[in-house]
């Protein structure tokens, strides 16, 4: 089974060749070794984001892989960008990211 990363890469690779710009959204706090900290995007943050070229649309994509479920934080923020005008879905593969920034609806 892939890992989420490995299908985040390949996501990645797709929607750029497909004319998006995606980004690796990192959520959280990190720590360094030398003890600094770090604050990525609030808790639940989808793991890619990004826009598609030809019109500047937002796109938000979750990726899990075949056993992976949403944590409480991302239910609620699926919840929150569900209700706005920007593509967002979960994303098991490439297939399902392609699915989703294709869309002429947000969130259909």
């Amino acid at each position: 089974m892939k890992s989420e990363h490995q299908i985040q890469d390949e996501i990645r690779i797709a929607l750029s060749k497909a004319g998006c710009t995606i980004f690796r959204a990192n959520a959280g706090q990190v720590t360094t070794i030398e003890g600094r900290q770090f604050y990525g995007m609030p808790k639940g943050f989808p793991d890619l984001c990004g826009f598609r070229h030809s019109d500047g649309k937002m796109v938000f994509i979750e990726v899990k892989n075949n056993k992976g479920k949403l944590r409480k934080e991302q239910a609620t923020f699926k919840e929150f960008l569900e209700k706005k005008p920007v593509l967002y879905g979960v994303a098991r593969s490439v297939e399902d990211a392609l699915k989703i920034v294709e869309r002429t609806e947000p969130n259909e």
